[in-house]
């Protein structure tokens, strides 16, 4: 009777999953913030998709993750136009923002707004855990 042996497919399947587990923190893109710390749960992310990441340093300053230059600042309508083109283009893309520590609130809550305002139907919030 032959019977196939899986245990070398679940071998290399541990592999790629050591690799991909390695790999998945450096693939976070974006402008160096000092983010806050939380202890919130992780959010679920489908793995297919990247997210759209708007960076707010504390100066107040937005970056964007979609496009050209990363690490151009860029003004905040810029930033809904082209969050607005990807939504109609895929409108299950997760939108988040990387804000700064010492960011004002009003400056985070306004990007918030005009975020949802130009499509998203939620917006996240990225935090590092404690330490």
């Amino acid at each position: 009777m032959s019977d196939i042996n899986v245990v070398p497919y679940i071998d290399v399947m541990l592999v790629l999953l050591i690799v991909f587990m390695v790999t998945a923190p450096m693939l976070m893109q974006g402008v160096r913030v000092d983010l806050p710390q939380s202890a919130a749960e992780a959010i679920e992310t489908n793995e297919d998709e990247e997210p759209i990441i708007v960076s707010v340093r504390a100066d107040g300053t937005y970056y964007l993750n979609v496009g050209g230059d990363q690490e151009e600042e860029k003004p905040l309508a810029d930033i809904t136009e082209m969050v607005s083109r990807v939504l109609r283009q895929q409108p299950q893309t997760q939108v988040l923002v990387w804000g700064d520590r010492n960011v004002s609130y009003g400056v985070v809550v306004s990007l918030m707004s005009e975020l949802q305002g130009a499509g998203a139907p939620a917006v996240g919030l990225i935090t590092e855990p404690p330490q």
